[in-house]
């Protein structure tokens, strides 16, 4: 826990892509909400991100743009999900199953 009048360190995550991670480490006054880092932080306006509707998070947990921060906290921006997690799961079995049958025809 941070001292009156001393302020929060928190770092804000946003990783446009697999593999890229942009990072901004940023010190906010005692009080500071996710909404708060995420103006600061520049990187809505650096990857062009909109703050409606956007899902952001504090250490994995999906958290509202008005939860307060605390000392430490990591504030995560998420991406929208590119392909549904049970659709995925659906093309790998299928995928596996095609190429057990083809080894199974070709030995």
């Amino acid at each position: 826990m941070c001292a009156e009048g001393a302020s929060l360190h928190v770092e804000v995550v946003y990783c446009p892509r697999p593999g890229a991670i942009d990072i901004v480490a940023l010190a906010l006054a005692p009080g500071a909400t996710v909404a708060d880092a995420l103006q600061r932080s520049g990187l809505l306006q650096r990857h062009g991100l909109s703050a409606e509707g956007l899902r952001a998070g504090i250490w994995g947990r999906v958290r509202e743009a008005t939860a307060l921060l605390r000392d430490g906290d990591r504030v995560e921006i998420y991406r929208a999900l590119q392909v549904d997690p049970k659709e995925a799961r659906r093309l790998r079995y299928r995928q596996h199953k095609e190429r057990l049958a083809a080894m199974k025809r070709a030995g």
